[in-house]
């Protein structure tokens, strides 16, 4: 950042100053548990030269306050995927079950909001489309702050339901389903990908949401093609058609490099010769209202005996459980390749 002419690139510079104050921050916390500690030490050396024995209840209140910040901190380094400190863009797409996929498209959104609201998270609406009779049929949202992605990577996949559908007459059970999308909000300078005009087809149209009289009345939305993936984005919530064309762009790199992971971990499937269910393969989490009431997330075997509770946003047991779990099967991914580099050079 000392460097002559840091700031000549704007978008760069904003990146790196960001991704700056959020080490001096992590190092912070790091560095004032430490300091916490060593006090705490010198105090109990001093108490106990000097036979105190009343001090003891403070000194254990301490060390309580003190391993509860550690435990967060502990925590912390489960975030260290290649993109867990980026933003995410979420979308969420009702499937099958009609209008009671859509309501439980709708609720999912709320659960989702709560939860980043909960982590000090920003969201942001980008694009909205509404039922007929209730809920969505699908929405966009942008979700901001420190470690966004990483809090939020364990929620994409299909999340199903199963209650008494408060939409059938005759009160029968329901089984819904909802797509649940989470990508990395990379900017260019960031490795996020980079787009050529000439691959991009868009178009302005006016949007048919809220927003006020200045959106619904001129072509503010935008929706962006892909030419060579076929890939289509659009996003009508902002006032300006620049601000909504700055938004979609943000969600098209996201779904590219998305795709280009997707394809880089099928290529290294193949190679490996790893299978798994189509089926079940992206099924990430029941909720289970009637006959008895449970969420389980497949992937990891965690659950919770509250849907109410999670449905409200109490999400952390569930992430937890997946961040372990990756972080596990990073290691041993990294001890194989060790393994095979060993093997390699002993032949």
């Amino acid at each position: 950042m000392n460097q002559p002419g840091f700031w000549n690139d704007q978008e760069r510079a904003s990146q790196i100053s960001k991704r700056c104050e959020m080490l001096r921050q992590e190092v912070g916390q790091w560095e004032t548990v430490t300091r916490q500690l060593d006090e705490l030490e010198q105090l109990v050396k001093l108490a106990e030269e000097e036979d105190e024995q009343e001090f003891a209840p403070q000194a254990q209140a301490t060390l309580d306050g003190i391993c509860r910040a550690f435990a967060a901190l502990e925590f912390s380094l489960l975030l260290s995927g290649p993109y867990d400190r980026a933003d995410a863009i979420l979308a969420i797409h009702a499937g099958t079950g009609g209008v009671d996929a859509q309501d439980w498209a709708s609720m999912l959104l709320r659960m989702l909001v709560r939860y980043s609201e909960r982590r000090g998270l920003t969201v942001q609406v980008l694009d909205e489309n509404k039922g007929q009779e209730a809920g969505l049929k699908s929405a966009v949202l942008s979700v901001s702050g420190p470690h966004a992605y990483g809090y939020l990577h364990s929620e994409g996949g299909v999340h199903r339901l199963v209650r008494i559908s408060p939409f059938d007459a005759e009160a029968m059970r329901h089984t819904s389903f909802v797509l649940v999308e989470v990508l990395p909000d990379l900017a260019p300078a960031a490795g996020g990908v980079q787009l050529r005009d000439e691959d991009l087809k868009i178009d302005v149209f006016r949007s048919g949401g809220h927003g006020g009289q200045s959106v619904n009345t001129t072509d503010s939305a935008v929706r962006i093609t892909h030419l060579p993936t076929g890939i289509v984005v659009k996003c009508q919530n902002e006032r300006s058609q620049v601000q909504n064309k700055a938004q979609a762009l943000k969600y098209l790199r996201a779904k590219l490099l998305t795709l280009q992971q997707e394809r880089h971990t099928a290529s290294q499937r193949k190679i490996r010769g790893e299978h798994s269910s189509a089926e079940w393969s992206n099924q990430a989490r029941s909720y289970v209202l009637q006959p008895y009431q449970l969420v389980k997330d497949h992937r990891t075997g965690y659950s919770e005996p509250d849907p109410q509770a999670v449905l409200d946003g109490k999400l952390d047991g569930f992430v937890e459980a997946f961040l372990r779990q990756a972080a596990e099967s990073a290691r041993k991914h990294q001890t194989q390749r060790e393994f095979s580099g060993e093997s390699r050079s002993m032949n």
